[in-house]
């Protein structure tokens, strides 16, 4: 494979808010390398292989997400390193609350898959669920 370009990446990050968008932890293994590194914060241990990222995925975007929208908000390119930032909005379901999460994550290609994935996010509460409903008061 040739040179990475941002349309590859941008691609594959539609690939990536489609799965997460659509809660599927099988098409976010498609994106990954058989032995990618997932870092949901960065100073815990990794998620390590293909396997347990779809893993990962099932219990936390599945398990507890709900109505999720995503919007790639810039996205740079140096070699096979791409930073990309997003905004997320989602219910989460087992705290109860609807939040929106602003991220930047850091991707290490290899032959047109990530191999590397080390997020970095903040994300605040837009009010409590009442029967999905977010309640601010």
């Amino acid at each position: 494979m040739g040179s990475l370009t941002r349309e590859d990446v941008r691609e594959t990050l539609k690939t990536y808010i489609r799965a997460w968008e659509g809660q599927d932890p099988d098409l976010i293994t498609t994106i990954f390398t058989q032995d990618a590194t997932y870092h949901e914060r960065v100073l815990d241990t990794p998620i390590r292989s293909r396997d347990a990222i779809r893993d990962y995925w099932q219990s936390k975007v599945v398990g507890s997400q709900a109505r999720i929208t995503v919007s790639l908000l810039s996205l740079y390119l140096d070699g096979d390193t791409a930073v990309a930032e997003w905004q997320a909005e989602f219910d989460d379901t087992r705290q109860g609350i609807r939040k929106r999460m602003i991220e930047i994550a850091v991707l290490k290609f290899q032959d047109g898959h990530i191999a590397s994935l080390r997020e970095y996010w903040a994300a605040e509460s837009l009010g409590e669920l009442n029967g999905g409903v977010v309640s601010t008061s």
